[in-house]
């Protein structure tokens, strides 16, 4: 069993910037592939940013240029460094671990113009 708990959220005016965090507890003691979503009410979940164990990242189209996603020394911690927000970012996001189905409780990002 694995908890995922995300921090970070909060609000703020378009143009500026976010840190969240992700930590991750549990029996798993090797994990390959992280990954952070996001939903916005009436709107599917969709993935934002992915990054395995070689560090290698991929990130949706609506995001590329301005957000950065990375994993910590330590693990089992995960970041998603967010710039440049824009209005349509506003919503709740989630890290997760993409193989084994697990998600966190989410933090929400609220963006105004």
């Amino acid at each position: 069993q694995v908890h995922l708990v995300e921090s970070g959220g909060g609000l703020v005016q378009a143009g500026g910037s976010l840190r969240l965090s992700c930590t991750a507890s549990g029996s798993i003691f090797s994990i390959n592939a992280m990954g952070w979503y996001r939903q916005a009410p009436g709107k599917e979940r969709e993935p934002v940013a992915l990054i395995n164990s070689r560090n290698n990242t991929s990130y949706a189209d609506s995001v590329k240029g301005r957000f950065t996603i990375s994993r910590g020394n330590a693990e089992n911690t995960l970041y998603l460094q967010m710039d440049s927000l824009k209005p349509e970012d506003t919503a709740m996001y989630y890290c997760a671990l993409p193989l084994y189905d697990t998600w966190g409780q989410g933090t929400q990002v609220t963006v105004s113009s």
